[in-house]
């Protein structure tokens, strides 16, 4: 059995460096505009990771959460209907939006996680993805 000091799938590195975002690159301009759209739904605990060089899946992973199914629900409409204006582009994958505890929509460059506080605090995203470097945003 590991030595749980040393496991790094329970204790993960943590990166806590904020890095600069590159505002001309597409994949950033959908996330911020994925961050902007759950933060005008008051969204609670935007968190958004900058994935790129420790996973082959996305670009940027946000998690953001709600307090009710039904915020989760307008939070993630909300984040759809921005990108699909502003983007012309629908999520590539969208799963939980029945059940509302939570909502992962896959764009691709960006993956949202709009979940209850409850299904955040027991899943723990960011503890697994701790090592990426968190991307500053202020609203």
């Amino acid at each position: 059995m590991l030595n749980p000091a040393f496991d790094t799938a329970a204790n993960p590195p943590r990166d806590n460096r904020v890095v600069s975002p590159n505002t001309g690159d597409p994949s950033y301009a959908l996330a911020r505009a994925a961050v902007e759209a759950a933060d005008e739904r008051k969204a609670g605990n935007i968190t958004w990771l900058n994935v790129e060089g420790v996973s082959i899946l996305s670009d940027y992973f946000i998690i953001v959460t709600g307090y009710s199914t039904t915020q989760v629900r307008a939070i993630a409409n909300a984040i759809e209907d921005r990108i699909e204006t502003q983007f012309e582009r629908l999520p590539r994958h969208v799963e939980g939006r029945q059940a509302g505890t939570w909502i992962l929509m896959d764009y691709e460059d960006a993956i949202v996680h709009v979940m209850l506080e409850s299904e955040r605090e027991f899943y723990n995203l960011e503890a697994f993805w701790g090592h990426a470097p968190r991307v500053e945003f202020t609203s």
